[in-house]
């Protein structure tokens, strides 16, 4: 199995029923620049990424229980 890591998304969409979601890495030229770099796309059923969203709701409310996180009611981003 491998293992791919990932800093974020660039981009979702829905085709034929498929998710398809683009992972990207950030590195950074210097501190003024970032550069972003594809390293793949996960490609996932309807009901699998609703199994992804509970399973990815309940690690965040552990590490909000466990201190590792504070939630804050603002979005990020919004100001």
């Amino acid at each position: 199995m491998q293992t791919i890591y990932a800093d974020g998304i660039a981009n979702m969409s829905l085709i034929d029923g498929v998710i398809r979601i683009d992972l990207i890495n950030i590195t950074q030229v210097d501190q003024e620049k970032t550069n972003v770099s594809s390293v793949g796309t996960l490609a996932m059923s309807v009901p699998a990424l609703l199994r992804t969203h509970d399973q990815l709701s309940k690690m965040i409310n552990k590490m909000v229980d466990d201190g590792i996180l504070t939630k804050n009611d603002q979005p990020a981003g919004s100001n």
